[in-house]
């Protein structure tokens, strides 16, 4: 979905490579590289005086350790990483909070953030176990590329997750911290990661958004083998009514893609219509019993790469299961472990 007209962009220009944009007093917008189709994610540093408290370091690759120490070097001015705040379990975000850890550094998450990106580092296959298999084949995933899935090894989060230490300090809803000589209240979201921290520091109008609130694009809501029954969207949905009291067109949101933006009340309203929509179509596109595959052209309008593909499955199953909690769909399983979903009636 396309940012609306009434969000602004007070940067025009992301910083470069090794360079930072203040956006605040103190507190500096970085951005790290990502071998992936959203090929960056933003990070930020705030001073702390004798350090730094960073958030969302980035993947753990190659290229962004080369970048930290070229940041550390130059905007950090060679002052340590005394914090490493991370907003959510998701790889590009806690890859390197780990090794920055190493330095000294403590980690701040959630509990459920840090168990989740704990437990996945500490998981690694070398081919997709059988639970994984038989929820791609209930999906309805081609018999060519489940073999091609099931021969292969699978991504695995130690590729990019650099290992965690056994301690961290944790962020719990309501509770207030300190950062970069400022307070900043901790809000939970749900939807896109189970327990996202956003950061609210209402009295300078700042929002640490993660990917709970991103401009121009929707944060990806998918359904895994981890918890194939969950409701995600129904939790984003939820999450979205909770922001919408707190959130000023003011607020200075600083996300974990794109830019900086304004408009927090009317991307929240875009985002929930955005969903809102593609349940409509898949609702509509359920005139006769379909898998999730068959559902991928009308939820997404468009063809569906490769590299895209498991995640846009995710996605499709996240909107069925939200149909089927509101009950506005019917599953059922067919002989060869395939489920179909259609209209109730």
């Amino acid at each position: 979905m396309e940012a609306g007209a009434a969000l602004s962009f007070p940067f025009p220009e992301p910083p470069g490579p090794g360079e930072a944009v203040e956006v605040a007093a103190g507190l500096l917008w970085l951005r790290l590289p990502l071998p992936l189709a959203l090929d960056h994610v933003n990070a930020y540093a705030l001073d702390e005086g004798d350090g730094w408290s960073v958030v969302d370091p980035g993947m753990d690759t190659a290229a962004a350790r080369a970048l930290w120490q070229a940041l550390r070097s130059g905007p950090l001015a060679g002052r340590p990483v005394r914090r490493v705040l991370v907003t959510h379990h998701h790889p590009d975000h806690v890859g390197l909070a780990g090794w920055l850890a190493r330095d000294g550094a403590g980690i701040l998450a959630s509990r459920t953030a840090w168990l989740y990106a704990r437990m996945l580092t500490l998981d690694v296959q070398e081919r997709p176990g059988p639970e994984t298999l038989a929820f791609w084949r209930a999906a309805g995933m081609a018999a060519d590329e489940l073999d091609r899935r099931a021969a292969s090894r699978p991504f695995n989060f130690a590729d990019c997750v650099a290992p965690l230490a056994p301690g961290f300090e944790r962020l719990s809803e309501g509770q207030v911290v300190h950062l970069g000589g400022r307070d900043w209240t901790v809000r939970l979201g749900q939807g896109h990661a189970p327990d996202h921290a956003t950061l609210w520091c209402l009295g300078e109008g700042l929002v640490l958004g993660g990917d709970q609130f991103l401009p121009g694009i929707t944060p990806h809501i998918g359904v895994y083998p981890t918890e194939p029954g969950a409701d995600p969207l129904g939790e984003w949905f939820e999450s979205c009514a909770r922001f919408a009291p707190l959130a000023r067109d003011g607020h200075l949101v600083l996300p974990g893609h794109r830019r900086p933006f304004r408009g927090l009340p009317v991307r929240l309203r875009e985002m929930t219509a955005h969903h809102a929509a593609a349940l409509d179509r898949l609702h509509a596109h359920l005139d006769r019993p379909r898998t999730a595959a068959a559902c991928l052209p009308a939820l997404f309008r468009r063809t569906i790469g490769a590299g895209e593909y498991g995640l846009a499955l995710a996605e499709a199953l996240a909107h069925l299961n939200h149909l089927h909690r509101r009950g506005d769909i019917a599953r059922s399983l067919r002989p060869d472990g395939v489920i179909e979903w259609s209209r109730t009636p």
